[in-house]
């Protein structure tokens, strides 16, 4: 698992006294008005910053990171990504789970036949839909519902589906 979670990515700036568009990343935006300490990462460069202000504007989050005073200070941040620490992230119910953490899992089915690997993850208005590429390298698209999916297990990185008999 990795130490550090995505929540955002800077867009762009906002205005000129160093606030900046983030494009939120967790199904939680409110976890925004929480945030102290993250990261800016990109290409291996990474800067710790403390969040000091946060407002929502349609379906963007601006952000005023306290090292910053100005435009001009945070001009090349865009594209960077908002990491925080995974103890600082947003508490789990028993049954919710990071998707990062099912990234790259074998994926078994109910007859426990393994059905490939997860590749990635979209996002639709209904669910997510799991991107699983077989042994052939052919894609098979799955909703992460209960009815799709009976069981995920982020410790040893397995997901299981349910199979129908018109899916090959």
């Amino acid at each position: 698992m990795d130490n550090r979670l995505r929540v955002g990515v800077i867009t762009t700036t906002h205005g000129i006294k160093g606030e900046v568009k983030v494009f939120p990343t967790t199904d939680d935006v409110n976890r925004f008005k929480e945030l102290k300490g993250c990261f800016l990462v990109k290409d291996g460069r990474e800067i710790p910053v403390t969040c000091e202000s946060c407002k929502f504007f349609k379906n963007m989050v601006i952000l005023k990171f306290k090292e910053f005073d100005n435009i001009n200070q945070v001009e090349g941040y865009r594209n960077y990504d908002i990491l925080v620490d995974r103890e600082n992230a947003v508490e789990l119910s028993e049954d919710e789970f990071f998707l990062c953490d099912i990234m790259d899992a074998d994926v078994y089915d109910q007859d426990n036949r393994q059905v490939g690997k997860l590749t990635d993850i979209l996002e639709t208005p209904a669910s997510h839909i799991l991107v699983i590429k077989d042994k052939h390298g052919k894609e098979l698209l799955v909703p992460l519902v209960r009815e799709w999916v009976t069981e995920v297990d982020t410790d040893n990185k397995i997901v299981r589906i349910v199979r129908h008999a018109d899916v090959p």
